[in-house]
């Protein structure tokens, strides 16, 4: 049973500066070839002026920070027992070539249900001018 002592643990990520190529990396990799995200040229007349990321790039972001709450093993000691529950994004922002991104996440809750046990892990991604770009809300279900 996971404890509920752990709601509030925090994790920060480091930084992470968003390279143009990369950008067409994920694009090329999820199948999505808008323009807006591998074309500098075309880019430079749409309002955003440049390349953008497309939404879900934001989960390259918010990796480490995962990673490190599956990595915990207080509250994950049997990481291979936990299965993704469900997950919910919220966007404010674009990503764009140059823009350093930063992560924080946190357990908000922790609840047992059916002999399972619930964790729900926020994730924010914040820019370098302090903008929220993104949150992430995932529910992670701990099989015994």
């Amino acid at each position: 049973m996971i404890e509920q002592r752990f709601i509030g643990r925090q994790y920060i990520g480091t930084a992470y500066e968003v390279g143009r190529e990369k950008i067409r990396e994920y694009a090329r990799a999820v199948g999505d070839l808008n323009s807006l995200f591998l074309d500098k040229e075309s880019s430079k007349s749409s309002k955003y002026g440049d390349v953008i990321a497309p939404p879900l790039f934001a989960c390259v972001c918010f990796m480490p920070v995962f990673d490190a709450l599956c990595q915990d093993k207080e509250v994950f000691p049997d990481v291979d027992k936990a299965v993704w529950g469900e997950q919910d994004f919220k966007f404010f922002e674009v990503i764009k070539p140059g823009d350093i991104m930063t992560t924080e996440g946190k357990i908000s809750d922790i609840y047992r249900k059916h002999d399972m046990d619930f964790i729900v892990f926020e994730m924010i991604l914040t820019n370098q001018r302090g903008q929220q770009v993104a949150i992430c809300r995932s529910t992670f279900i701990a099989r015994q």
